[in-house]
């Protein structure tokens, strides 16, 4: 019902930038939920940054002040820049969609923060 499509990961050196894009199509509801997760490996898949909507957005406290989650409605299209990286930020990342009666994942795409 709803397909998304990740782009922009890749490897980057500590200190470095990313942009990473979550496009989405199908039978969209306007009003949802739409996110980051991500997952190292040997560990559990965690909440980036989620987004509303509206607008509303959330973070997780180790990416505060570092990270910037966007959207446009228009494109159906959530973004997430990635400043300051650090090597703990090595991970797959992977798109949510949420609304009132589903939810969807994106394939993921890495992100390796190394020298």
């Amino acid at each position: 019902q709803v397909q998304l499509v990740e782009s922009g990961g890749g490897l980057v050196q500590p200190g470095g930038s990313l942009r990473l894009s979550c496009a989405a199509s199908g039978s969209i509801n306007s009003i949802n939920i739409m996110g980051w997760y991500r997952q190292a490996p040997g560990k559990q898949r965690e909440l980036v940054a989620h987004i509303t909507s509206g607008g509303s957005t959330n973070y997780a406290s180790s990416v505060k002040g570092r990270f910037t989650i966007s959207r446009d409605n228009a494109k159906n299209t959530v973004y997430l820049q990635m400043n300051s990286l650090k090597p703990e930020d090595t991970a797959v990342y992977f798109c949510n969609f949420w609304n009132l009666r589903s939810n969807y994942w994106g394939q993921g795409t890495q992100v390796t923060v190394s020298s």
